[in-house]
């Protein structure tokens, strides 16, 4: 649950970012793309990296380094070469919650009926359960087997994440009538790693990385088989970068490297498969033992270079006792709504 301290804490972050973004769409409505602009918001990209600090729980924490530590520094130094979603004529509110948020303009062609980004109630309700069902066992964590304790460790991630970009879709629809961007696309499904990477995981981030990396770096290093390996592994070595980054917002620690290696290795693979794939006569594995095989690999190897900063610093202990502590208020909540509604009904019979 947010402590007093954090809700402080938010009141002043959004203020932060509201007076950031103000200040960089002042700037570029005046400057060209180019240096000049990129210089002008240097002190805002030195700055969003430091706000997520100033919370004190992790979930709080590494939600907002996910948001302004790497989303939005990628869409101003987009916005600084004249590229991205950020268009000075939006008006500020748009233009801040594009700018700190996985958010989007809805499109003109969007009706009430058409269907929208984020998950729908259903959905958000059946998976908020199962996140529920998973943080009560926790606390008999000792008696699971270490490899079960992994797999549930993975679903927490994928259901949080869906959850928390589900409360921010619901959010900029009900304020601002913006949509969430596309963010997973049944990543379970995924056949190789270059479906889940590319087009299933966390798809804002692809998109970013494709427009602020993998296209310059194969610009640069020329068309063909040459310059496509280059953007890949290019996007995932920076990747691993900022997934550094994002693991240091949750433990607090020096970065180990650990993430980095996982997302270089994942990159050569990636780049192996685009090579295999471009032999069209070369054989292929039925598409479910494909899948199994994948997952199978990012588990295996997610359980070998990302779990491991997570565990050794006990911040997985952190993110159980947080949650636990949010489960057990909504189930509070819950409660008192209820009583209040048995109480509300015995008045009036």
């Amino acid at each position: 649950m947010m402590a007093g301290g954090d809700l402080r804490s938010l009141v002043g972050v959004v203020a932060a970012v509201a007076a950031a973004m103000s200040y960089v769409r002042f700037m570029a409505r005046r400057l060209r793309p180019g240096l000049p602009r990129l210089a002008a918001f240097v002190p805002v990209l030195a700055v969003l990296p430091v706000i997520p600090l100033s919370f004190r729980a992790l979930h709080l924490r590494v939600t907002s380094g996910f948001f302004l530590g790497w989303l939005a520094e990628f869409k101003l130094l987009l916005l600084a070469s004249g590229h991205g979603p950020l268009d000075t004529s939006l008006p500020l509110p748009a233009f801040v919650a594009i700018a700190s948020l996985p958010v989007r303009r809805r499109a003109q062609r969007d009706s009430e009926n058409a269907p929208r980004p984020g998950l729908g109630l259903v959905t958000s309700v059946v998976m908020a359960a199962l996140l529920a069902a998973i943080v009560s066992v926790y606390p008999n964590k000792e008696r699971i087997n270490k490899y079960v304790l992994l797999m549930m460790y993975s679903l927490h991630v994928y259901l949080a994440l869906e959850l928390v970009l589900a409360f921010t879709a619901a959010a900029a629809r009900a304020v601002m009538g913006m949509d969430l961007e596309p963010q997973f696309d049944r990543p379970y499904l995924s056949a190789s790693l270059r479906e889940f990477w590319g087009r299933r995981w966390n798809l804002s981030v692809p998109a970013l990385l494709r427009q602020c990396v993998s296209r310059p770096v194969r610009a640069r290093v020329g068309g063909g088989v040459a310059g496509v390996a280059a953007g890949v592994l290019a996007a995932f070595l920076v990747s691993g970068i900022m997934h550094e980054a994002v693991i240091y917002y949750a433990t607090l620690r020096p970065p180990t490297g650990e993430a980095t290696a996982f997302f270089a290795l994942h990159g050569a693979c990636a780049v192996a498969e685009g090579w295999w794939a471009a032999h069209k006569a070369w054989p292929r594995p039925p598409r479910a033992v494909a899948t199994t095989l994948t997952l199978a690999f990012i588990l295996a190897t997610g359980f070998w270079l990302i779990v491991p900063p997570i565990t050794r610093t006990g911040t997985d202990r952190v993110v159980i006792a947080e949650s636990e502590a949010v489960v057990a208020f909504v189930r509070d909540a819950g409660s008192w709504a209820a009583a209040s509604v048995r109480s509300a009904l015995t008045g009036h019979s």
